[in-house]
């Protein structure tokens, strides 16, 4: 073969691996810049991560941030979002916040009860959290419930929650307890979604009340 005839096909097929990479590349960016869609469990039906079925209800009595008391029981038949926040927080709490206030956006409707413990009780004041819930625009619609470190740390064993320290964050779930008072999903803040939320609270509100 020609010398020349030789090195046009080498060019050629260089060209020719260059562009199928190419596009490969592209293909793989268009992909990755796309969210991923909130994805129902395979065999659950849940957004979120079902709890284990042996986890008893446990209950609270505390105060919100207008001194009002807050348990529990008291939303029994009902679906209510439970999560743990502090109120100087500037990254994980803000967008729990956002996420959960989005999810109630998409039910519209009568409220859905939304309580958010605190895991900062040095710091966590009721003007502090009054703050806070405006800022996310969450007045009325969510109660921050507040208390000593004594009153606060069974009910963080309770649900497996690391409260906030200096040396490290504390615990970013979110969790939705059915209407016979059990903790039944889990949300960790990575994989929170207002759709996810907000399909898995339509779910377990339509469940029978004799359910589980």
């Amino acid at each position: 073969m020609h010398p020349r005839v030789r090195l046009a096909i080498i060019v050629l097929t260089g060209c020719a691996i260059a562009a199928v990479v190419a596009v490969a590349i592209a293909r793989r960016s268009e992909h990755a810049e796309r969210p991923p869609p909130a994805v129902l469990g395979p065999r659950t039906g849940f957004a979120g991560a079902l709890r284990p079925a042996e986890i008893r209800p446990s209950d609270f009595a505390l105060r919100d941030q207008d001194g009002k008391p807050a348990s529990l029981r008291s939303y029994r038949g009902q679906v209510v979002i439970l999560t743990f926040l502090y109120s100087t927080c500037r990254n994980t709490c803000p967008l729990t916040a956002d996420q959960i206030r989005g999810a109630l956006d998409q039910l519209g409707g009568p409220g859905v009860p939304a309580l958010a413990i605190s895991v900062d009780p040095a710091h966590d004041t009721p003007q502090l959290a009054r703050r806070f819930l405006l800022e996310r625009r969450l007045t009325g619609r969510m109660r921050f419930l507040l208390g000593s470190a004594a009153e606060l740390a069974p009910i963080w064993r309770a649900y497996g929650i690391r409260p906030q320290e200096r040396a490290f964050e504390h615990s970013a779930y979110v969790l939705l307890i059915d209407r016979r008072g059990r903790q039944r999903i889990g949300f960790p803040i990575s994989k929170l979604t207002p759709e996810g939320l907000a399909h898995d609270i339509r779910a377990l509100s339509a469940e029978r009340a004799g359910r589980r």
